[in-house]
């Protein structure tokens, strides 16, 4: 379980920073002429605008002795931007009234190559830290305007390469960025046999205009969070992130067990997160009358009339949330009682609901920058990369080994995704107080 350096790594923890040397770094520009306009954002994309960028971290193991090809990887990438152009752009400002746009001139992508010392087994397991995107993700804070996509090729020394991405948030969702790297990657693995295949990327953000004039439906607010509920007392003590894993047949039972007295049956997503949100509650010891609230983003895409085009790239997320006394959602009968408050959120999202949040956040001026603060302990956030092509990144020498999100989130943040036990299997990647991690270790297995 889990993805820091190992003991041995983190005694010298003073000098990690000199386990990985930088030998090359550049841009990266698309390998043919593409639009050069200010591409007009969505109020879905303006909320993320301050949100910076995104740190993810792919590892693979060398088992033949391949490794990377680096004037193969920077074809590939030339290539994959032609048609994904916005990622070569710069964040700018455009327009009379100010409204931040992508700036697409085709500047180009950073890239940067290194080398390190490190080697995958010096891991112990696959988890966010601060070490990790220290080490493997690529620094953008000294690009001004900023960039919108770079990324850094480690060549480790046991013939392993830690692959680390920074994707502006305001150029992409989950969803978006899993989009371009599927192209990347098959156009390194393929070559010209990959274009046939690949879904193209559509830009037109402006399907996500606000209504004119706005207007937000006064149910919305009941279903759509806009914001995180923060508490600015201190923390209780250390944060940690840490890994679990559940199996398909887990995963299996959790769902029997979420089936409601109608019939109606759960998701995945809707079983494992109202698991975790029973087991946090416990673990965290709230108080039976405290409500408590789970956040999770869901996708836009399919939920407007008519839906967004295949392949839309952009922001395409709001957040919705399902909410319960501790009681309710902690008794060991609550389990079908949580999924089905998240389940019902899911369905409450139609046109007029993501319409009006598109017009909320037309209407409000959001300070979208991480606000200080802690999340409340009775706030849970689960983010879903269930059923994403999280591991589909084979760019000719292998899938990853692991992916995994570069630095850890504030304390109440889980992560799902598609596990490594097959098909069907989960891993739950939590930031939570280390208090209370071992309690939730045996609540999360309590019922296998």
């Amino acid at each position: 379980m889990g993805a820091v350096l190992s003991k041995k790594m983190r005694r010298k923890s003073d000098a990690v920073v000199e386990e990985v040397k930088v030998v090359e770094s550049g841009m990266v520009a698309p390998s043919a002429q593409t639009p050069r306009q200010g591409l007009w954002l969505s109020p879905l994309d303006l909320m993320l605008v301050n949100r910076g960028h995104t740190p993810t971290v792919y590892f693979y193991r060398s088992e033949s002795g391949d490794s990377f090809d680096v004037a193969r990887l920077k074809a590939a990438m030339a290539r994959a931007l032609v048609a994904f152009y916005p990622l070569a752009g710069r964040l700018g400002m455009g327009g009379q009234d100010g409204r931040a746009v992508i700036d697409c001139a085709g500047q180009g992508a950073l890239f940067v190559v290194a080398r390190s010392d490190l080697a995958v087994d010096d891991f112990s397991g696959f988890r966010p830290s601060t070490e990790l995107r220290r080490l493997f993700v690529p620094r953008v804070e000294d690009y001004s305007p900023p960039v919108m996509c770079a990324v850094q090729v480690t060549f480790l020394k046991c013939g392993g390469v830690a692959l680390g991405t920074a994707l502006h948030h305001v150029a992409a969702d989950a969803i978006s960025a899993f989009h371009f790297f599927q192209t990347w990657s098959a156009f390194s693995r393929d070559g010209d046999a990959a274009a046939a295949a690949l879904e193209p990327p559509f830009h037109d953000r402006t399907l996500l205009r606000a209504r004119s004039p706005p207007f937000v439906h006064p149910d919305a607010l009941t279903v759509f969070c806009p914001k995180l509920n923060l508490s600015t007392e201190p923390s209780a003590g250390p944060v940690v992130s840490e890994a679990f894993d559940i199996s398909k047949d887990q995963a299996d039972a959790l769902k029997r067990a979420c089936v409601s007295g109608d019939g109606g049956r759960v998701s995945t997503f809707c079983a494992v997160s109202a698991h975790v949100w029973r087991c946090v509650c416990v673990a965290r010891r709230l108080p039976p009358d405290a409500t408590t609230r789970l956040t999770f983003p869901a996708s836009v895409r399919r939920s407007l009339r008519p839906p967004l085009p295949a392949g839309y790239f952009g922001n395409g997320i709001i957040w919705l949330g399902a909410a319960g006394q501790v009681r309710d959602v902690a008794s060991s009968e609550g389990l079908a009682s949580a999924a089905g408050r998240i389940r019902g959120a899911v369905r409450r999202m139609d046109d007029e609901l993501v319409r009006s949040a598109i017009d909320y956040f037309e209407l409000t001026e959001t300070d979208s920058k991480p606000a200080p603060g802690r999340m409340a302990e009775t706030e849970l956030r689960v983010i879903s990369w269930l059923g994403m092509p999280v591991y589909d990144a084979d760019f000719g020498w292998g899938k990853p080994l692991a992916m995994l999100r570069g630095e850890a989130e504030r304390a109440g943040f889980v992560y799902l995704m598609d596990g490594g036990q097959g098909a069907g299997s989960v891993r739950i990647v939590i930031c939570t107080e280390a208090a209370i991690l071992n309690d939730f270790q045996r609540l999360l297995y309590a019922k296998f």
